[in-house]
């Protein structure tokens, strides 16, 4: 098991192309850790930005009665690949880690394998 800090430096170091990562809390919208980013990318914004993703995709799938978990959330920019992976187990109910990669760059695949893997050991 790793912490936040351990989580998003995996994250940035092993992923081609990572940009920016975070690990969030969407009952309140603040970001537990963040990682990379920049003036361009405020990653405090956009963990708030995307508390508002989560919870509209878990209200949706309520209603329509699916059972179902969010593996992760992608979100396709000019330049950019924004994926939002739910934190599943005790430890981690309500949270979610955001990443961000450079569409040119990086593996979309293997982002999203890593982001599984890190999601699966992070203990906060």
């Amino acid at each position: 098991m790793t912490n936040v800090e351990v989580s998003l430096k995996t994250l940035l170091t092993e992923v081609e192309g990572a940009l920016g990562a975070a690990v969030v809390d969407y009952t309140s919208g603040m970001a537990l850790g963040t990682l990379g980013g920049g003036k361009e990318l405020d990653l405090n914004v956009a963990a708030a930005g995307n508390t508002d993703v989560i919870r509209a995709k878990m209200r949706t799938m309520e209603t329509l009665g699916l059972k179902a978990e969010i593996e992760d959330i992608l979100i396709t920019l000019g330049t950019q690949y924004h994926l939002i992976r739910p934190v599943s187990g005790r430890t981690g109910n309500g949270l979610f880690i955001y990443l961000v990669i450079d569409k040119g760059r990086s593996n979309l695949a293997m982002a999203r394998h890593h982001l599984k893997r890190v999601e699966e050991q992070l203990e906060v």
